[in-house]
């Protein structure tokens, strides 16, 4: 897989190089700023790009920002954003687009290496990676008439499954039930969320939407 790296952190981008090297992997470019990212994507177009959000100058949004561009401008790019923390808001930015070929992972998780690197060809292959704890806090129940309160103890776990991108049939493997099982599941879901049948709209990632008020 061919990859571009992007941190501000020579520490962790020296990590993921040998990391990723050790694995196989091409590091097409190493950079330290969102301007030399969008640079090396318009040199050398990776199958994945993984960014951190926070970059200089301001170490706020620029990663995002960079990623919302790659997104938009090449959308046959896969991108893997990294965060210290949980940041609920850039997580449902990302998730208000398409999300094919999209991660957000805290970096904690690239100590999990064969996590680290299942998430990296998820991505590639045009799947959808989140990060538990992300999920756990996108989807943490409210005080007040909440929605997943809705649901079963089982189709909140389903729920969860599919917010971090897993197929029907993987997540059927994880939790030891048949696919029509989690077919029923979902169905139960979009239904219980009263979420809309229009064609246009992806109900998964409208399932997710649904509790990104912070």
């Amino acid at each position: 897989m061919r990859l571009i790296l992007a941190d501000d952190s020579v520490l962790l981008r020296e990590g993921l190089i040998r990391l990723l090297t050790d694995a196989g992997h091409e590091i097409l470019a190493a950079v330290g700023d969102a301007r030399a990212l969008l640079d090396a994507i318009r040199r050398h177009p990776p199958d994945v790009a993984v960014i951190d959000v926070r970059m200089p100058p301001t170490h706020t949004d620029e990663g995002l920002r960079a990623a919302l561009e790659i997104r938009e401008h090449r959308p046959d790019v896969g991108v893997l954003v990294l965060s210290q923390y949980v940041e609920k808001t850039y997580a449902a930015t990302l998730l208000a687009g398409n999300t094919e070929g999209l991660g957000y992972l805290l970096k904690d998780r690239v100590s999990e290496v064969a996590d680290f690197l299942d998430s990296l060809e998820r991505v590639r292959a045009g799947g959808t990676v989140f990060d538990p704890e992300v999920v756990r806090q996108l989807l943490a129940r409210t005080t007040h008439a909440d929605p997943l309160s809705r649901l079963s103890r089982r189709e909140t776990e389903v729920l969860r499954h599919l917010a971090q991108g897993y197929v029907n049939a993987a997540i059927a493997e994880r939790l030891h039930v048949s696919l029509s099982t989690v077919e029923k599941h979902i169905n139960a879901i979009m239904d219980k969320l009263d979420l809309p049948r229009d064609p246009g709209y992806s109900r998964r990632v409208l399932a997710i939407l649904r509790y990104l008020d912070d």
